[in-house]
């Protein structure tokens, strides 16, 4: 992601290296969390706090979006130009969305004939066949695992509405438009929208997760006032990080690592569905704290931030890939075995494919971008050439 200069058109953007490797981190995560028997899943960011890395990828969500389309929008470049490139990329999602659908039911299908598959693979899809085919394409049925992109077709669908309302009531009223909407959800989880699969709705509940979106497009906007960062401050980062100790002695699997509880209060974990208070101010603490910080700038400039900057900037790929090899992660382990040889071969040749695949995305956006060659005798590189 671009970080957004200090004046209009005089300073050319930087890209901004700490959002790529976040989404990259988070990205990782959500794979490794999706794999319950992976030892990896207990060192994961759900393991410290109250949010997990979906949060995360939801905000930055809105925080690149704001990049991609909506200095687009302040560039006066034509509405429908943009409104076109959005359309784009809510086709794109829609495409990877259905292609990790019937990649996903042809596995399990084809599986289960050869090894057991344990009935949490078997979704209701999988019973009903070809009837809910219609459903799953409109996306009234969202599989298990398979609902975040969803939730960011039906968010990008509402960016232009929201540039809208930003530049004509301001960001103050459209924080508490959104937020209102977002605490009625907390206050009643019914209202959500409908999901053939499950009674409860859609496991990420657009009207509140539109909150965490909206805060990322305002912090974008903020942040391209202070050249790319978040406004420092000692005290707001000083509560943010106490939030994050509090978070983490909350959530972390004490009795599970063998440990005596040290949990200071007994709470219940907070719904992910709605988006429940304590997760949004987790990731909102965690987010301050990185994209307000030069040490994290530092870090994001590294051979490892790098590292993980690579996979985020090619997030929609790296999370197809990841849940694709969440499924046969999970079927291996599930079928072989979750001895200490499996684990490694799980985790490496993850790792490796998406490592494969980030390279491969790489190198063909710099190829898009490198300036056309000039073709023989002068011609110039759109000219058309004679002869066959």
């Amino acid at each position: 992601m671009g970080s957004i200069s200090t004046s209009r058109g005089a300073v050319p953007h930087r890209r901004d290296h700490r959002i790529d490797a976040l989404r990259g981190v988070a990205l990782l995560m959500m794979c490794i969390d999706h794999i319950p028997q992976d030892v990896l899943n207990r060192f994961t960011m759900r393991n410290v706090g109250f949010a997990d890395a979906a949060e995360v990828f939801v905000l930055l969500a809105g925080y690149a979006s704001w990049l991609a389309y909506g200095r687009a929008f302040g560039r006066k470049q034509p509405v429908m130009s943009v409104l076109a490139r959005i359309g784009r990329r809510c086709w794109q999602l829609y495409v990877f969305q259905m292609v990790m659908v019937v990649v996903c039911i042809s596995t399990i299908r084809i599986w289960r004939h050869f090894w057991p598959v344990p009935v949490d693979f078997l979704e209701p899809e999988l019973a009903h066949g070809l009837d809910s085919a219609w459903r799953v394409l409109s996306l009234q049925a969202l599989p298990g695992n398979l609902n975040i992109l969803p939730l960011y077709i039906v968010l990008l669908l509402g960016f232009a509405p929201l540039y809208a309302l930003l530049r004509g009531v301001g960001t103050p009223v459209v924080l508490g438009v959104s937020g209102a909407v977002w605490l009625l959800v907390n206050l009643d989880p019914r209202l959500n929208f409908p999901n053939w699969l499950d009674p409860d709705g859609w496991y990420f509940d657009p009207l509140a997760w539109q909150f965490l979106f909206v805060l990322g497009v305002c912090g974008a906007r903020l942040a391209g006032r202070h050249d790319g960062s978040l406004p420092r401050s000692r005290v707001l980062a000083g509560v943010c990080g106490l939030y994050l100790v509090f978070s983490f002695v909350q959530s972390f699997p004490w009795t599970d690592w063998g440990f005596a509880d040290l949990r200071p209060v007994g709470m219940a974990v907070p719904d992910k569905m709605i988006l429940a208070p304590w997760r949004l101010l987790d990731v909102l603490a965690l987010f301050y704290l990185v994209q307000s910080s030069p040490r994290a700038t530092v870090l994001a400039g590294t051979r490892g931030g790098q590292l993980m900057a690579l996979f985020g900037r090619h997030s929609l790929e790296i999370f197809t890939a990841g849940t694709l090899v969440d499924l046969y992660g999970r079927l291996v382990l599930t079928s072989f075995g979750t001895g200490w040889v499996m684990q490694v071969v799980v985790n490496v040749v993850g790792f490796v494919v998406l490592l494969w695949v980030a390279r491969n995305r790489e190198r063909a956006r710099a190829a898009a971008r490198r300036p056309a060659a000039p073709k023989p005798d002068g011609l110039p590189a759109h000219a058309p050439l004679c002869g066959n």
